[in-house]
């Protein structure tokens, strides 16, 4: 007697629309209401940006809440994720854009201060080994708000400590170390991080994704200016290491400051789920997220599943929200097919207020089309 079929349904979240978990379960609804011996396993996925927390505390992590400054400076809600002496940070519950008050940005003075905040309480109950999850951020200031929380003093030409933002590192002057806190010293810092910028230049922090955190011309001449001085400050070696742009220059003031490593967002989160495991015996895995397009091609979470599943041996299924790549991209990236709720529905507003039906119908088709009787 042949077993039952069994289905890992590993989504990341449809932006503004599902989150990753639930995603997984209108998929996974609509695969048992065609086929209800199908076993089904749910591992929501994220890779390392908006979600993060979400996707561990899904898999059995516990949700801790902290006070913290937000971009602005407004205290609200964050969360991170922990087991035993682990704790997964995601700077986007902290600081990210969705923190802006009234959605307002505020390019010169935002700050990553909020994102040392939670740091400091994870290490304070426990951590040894943090990853942060750097993604969604709406500042540029180089990391030095979160270096600040942590105790680092970013002083002036006179000795005064610097308000928070990144303009405000074109006047810093001297970096005050002896404060910092105690404990960072003996905790690894693993930056989840799918962006190779350096810190400066075309390709970096500023020039690439200021205009997303709202800052006009000017304005980016200036941070610029002013992470370059930050930068000599701070160690000039570090600036062009891949992902020192990340978060705006957040991963340049991790690993300056907190000797953070850097490893592939998707990589990390499901070497920390323990994926492997979960995809021994499995006949099929369900991926997906959003959009998949281009981006996506460059160690976005559906690929780095797709390709932890293909060295497994186990066929993937992409459900999207739309799908952008013709269909050599598709099979090249691994995916045994791609099923977009574009397809189904065309107006694009719908596909994102009706995406839990939809994801159910796709559910319904992918039992029926492959998995066998």
């Amino acid at each position: 007697m042949t077993s039952a079929p069994r289905v890992v349904l590993a989504p990341d979240k449809f932006k503004g629309s599902l989150t990753a978990p639930e995603v997984a379960e209108a998929i996974a609804s609509g695969i048992a209401r065609t086929r209800q011996e199908i076993e089904l396993a749910r591992m929501p996925v994220a890779d390392g940006g908006e979600g993060t927390v979400d996707a561990f505390v899904a898999a059995g992590w516990k949700r801790v809440e902290v006070a913290a400054p937000g971009p602005t400076g407004v205290v609200g809600i964050a969360t991170y994720a922990m087991r035993g002496s682990t704790a997964v940070v995601e700077l986007a519950a902290a600081v990210g854009l969705a923190k802006l008050p009234g959605g307002v940005h505020d390019p010169l003075g935002a700050s990553t201060f909020g994102l040392g905040v939670v740091i400091a309480h994870a290490i304070d109950h426990g951590a040894v080994e943090v990853v942060i999850g750097l993604g969604g951020s709406a500042s540029s200031d180089g990391g030095a708000g979160m270096a600040q929380a942590l105790g680092v003093r970013v002083l002036d030409g006179r000795g005064r400590d610097l308000p928070r933002g990144g303009a405000a590192l074109a006047d810093a002057f001297t970096l005050d170390r002896t404060g910092i806190h105690p404990r960072v010293a003996d905790t690894r810092f693993i930056l989840a991080c799918d962006v190779d910028n350096p810190l400066l230049g075309p390709h970096g922090a500023v020039a690439v994704y200021g205009p997303q955190k709202g800052a006009h011309s000017g304005q980016l001449s200036s941070l610029e200016a002013a992470l370059t001085n930050w930068a000599a400050l701070v160690g000039p070696e570090f600036a062009d290491r891949p992902g020192a742009g990340a978060a705006g220059g957040t991963g340049f003031g991790a690993m300056a400051l907190l000797g953070a490593e850097v490893r592939g967002g998707i990589a990390v989160i499901l070497d920390l789920l323990d994926f492997p495991a979960l995809l021994d015996g499995a006949d099929l895995v369900v991926t997906g997220e959003g959009s998949l397009d281009e981006q996506s091609l460059h160690g976005k979470a559906p690929i780095g599943v797709c390709a932890a599943a293909r060295a497994a041996g186990v066929p993937v299924i992409a459900a999207v929200g739309r799908n952008l790549l013709p269909p050599e991209r598709i099979r090249a990236a691994g995916f045994a097919a791609c099923y977009a709720l574009a397809e189904l529905e065309s107006d694009p507003l719908r596909c994102m207020t009706a995406a839990r039906p939809l994801l159910e119908r796709v559910g319904e088709m992918i039992a029926r089309e492959h998995l066998r009787a």
